[in-house]
């Protein structure tokens, strides 16, 4: 957190029927469903989350990530970093308080694989949902689905990769814990990023176009819950991606899925930490079957190719 990005906030992500996405994401994956805004857009989270939401769904004739939020420490980080950006050459534009609901001034910025990111110093906290923060229980007894208990990550898809790593480090403060590359090419292939202890919280794949979106991330508690998303992705005939398996990187434990528009889904649990001093983990691309599914060892078609 060298620069004061301290962690994901929320992603906006594009649904073709609101109607069915919000049944999905709130009754399937078991987020809170907070409200719905005046203009027809979706809040939710999950319900470790202090913040009033970290997921939005907006209706659209395409399916993808409209952007991906950061919160900074204070205002006068979010004004230095809106500053630096600036200089660093991203295209910079600042969303007023209220925007989204319950969120402040925001500022957005684009990256070398044509992904827009945003920063934000301001948010409701609404605290963690159904516990309290007084003598809490351990869990409410009334969550849905597969009781996701946040939003994760999300993993992109792009050309410039390594202009993107550069922008995240050294203009926001990210480290590089993991990275796949491909030595005879002199190429790095894709690259994972955290500002905090997690093994990652952004992550991205060298990929010919631009601004695609591979999925979003949520975290469960166990194996057994993964597990348990299984049964329910069979229960309620959820289009199913792969899994349940493991991660080589990151080593977590993974199930991935679709959501009624096509946007992947994933729920894992489990994964590594990272400290400020720890070296970076690379993978080789001869590697990358294992890399990805450690169990198969064999590259999934699907998982490689289908992106919002």
């Amino acid at each position: 957190m060298q620069k004061g990005v301290m962690r994901p906030g929320h992603v906006q992500i594009r649904v073709l029927d609101m109607e069915a996405a919000v049944s999905h994401y709130r009754d399937r994956l078991g987020l809170i469903h907070t409200h719905t805004d005046s203009q027809g857009r979706n809040y939710f989270k999950g319900w470790t989350e202090v913040d009033a939401f970290s997921v939005v769904l907006r209706e659209a004739d395409e399916p993808g990530m409209d952007f991906m939020g950061f919160k900074v420490t204070d205002a006068a980080t979010l004004a230095a970093r809106k500053q630096d950006l600036i200089a660093h050459g991203c295209q910079v534009e600042t969303i007023p308080a209220g925007e989204l609901d319950g969120c402040g001034e925001r500022v957005r910025f684009d990256s070398p694989t044509g992904h827009w990111f945003e920063l934000f110093a301001e948010k409701e906290q609404t605290g963690k949902w159904g516990v309290g923060e007084r003598n809490p229980d351990a869990w409410p007894e009334d969550l849905k689905g597969m009781k996701a208990t946040r939003f994760d990550h999300c993993l992109l898809y792009g050309d410039d990769i390594d202009g993107t790593v550069d922008l995240l480090q050294n203009v926001l403060g990210f480290q590089l814990a993991e990275q796949v590359v491909d030595q005879e090419a002199d190429l790095r292939v894709a690259a994972f990023l955290t500002v905090s202890m997690k093994a990652h919280d952004v992550a991205f794949v060298r990929h010919e176009e631009k601004g695609k979106f591979h999925h979003a991330s949520f975290y469960l508690s166990t194996w057994e819950d993964v597990l348990r998303a299984a049964d329910l992705i069979s229960m309620h005939d959820i289009a199913l991606d792969i899994g349940p398996t493991r991660h080589g990187l990151t080593h977590g434990q993974t199930i991935y899925f679709f959501d009624p528009s096509g946007n992947r889904n994933e729920v894992f649990a489990g994964g590594d930490y990272t400290y400020p001093d720890h070296p970076v983990v690379t993978w080789d691309a001869a590697q990358l079957g294992k890399a990805i599914f450690y169990h198969d060892r064999q590259l999934n078609d699907r998982f490689l190719g289908v992106v919002t």
